[in-house]
């Protein structure tokens, strides 16, 4: 009987172990179910400023603040964007915290007319900038 009882409580313990093992496992994955945060920097130089929007200078401290902005501005000068936006792609944590931080905290002009953003003097050129976030779904939404 001693000997069925050390059976059955390694059984219990092999049991339990491979339920908690199968428990932690189970929490990392669910908690990684929504892959890297990304956010999208996207700039273009406009030509025509509609007349609601207001213009800050490259130099703005809060713009500098934010990620991947200053490179965007740069390519949109640099290879004279116009029409095609040049993008900068920052994945990391508090990825959308730049997106928040463009949309919230700088003069970000909206309108139904398709010219949203923030419009940033650059020297003798006026560029828009805006962002979007995502994260990609490591798991379908069930």
């Amino acid at each position: 009987m001693m000997l069925r009882g050390k059976n059955v409580a390694l059984s219990l313990l092999a049991v339990g172990g491979a339920t908690v093992a199968g428990y932690l496992l189970r929490s990392r994955s669910s908690d990684g179910s929504i892959g890297q945060p990304k956010a999208d920097v996207g700039a273009r130089i406009v030509e025509e400023i509609p007349t609601e929007a207001t213009v800050i200078d490259a130099s703005s401290e809060r713009l500098r603040e934010l990620p991947g902005v200053g490179r965007a501005i740069r390519r949109a000068i640099r290879y004279d964007a116009r029409e095609e936006w040049e993008h900068v792609t920052l994945e990391r944590e508090g990825a959308w915290d730049i997106v928040d931080g463009l949309r919230r905290s700088l003069p970000y002009y909206e309108s139904d007319d398709g010219h949203n953003g923030v419009y940033v003097r650059y020297d003798d050129r006026v560029v828009v900038l805006d962002a979007i976030g995502w994260a990609r779904m490591e798991e379908p939404v069930q």
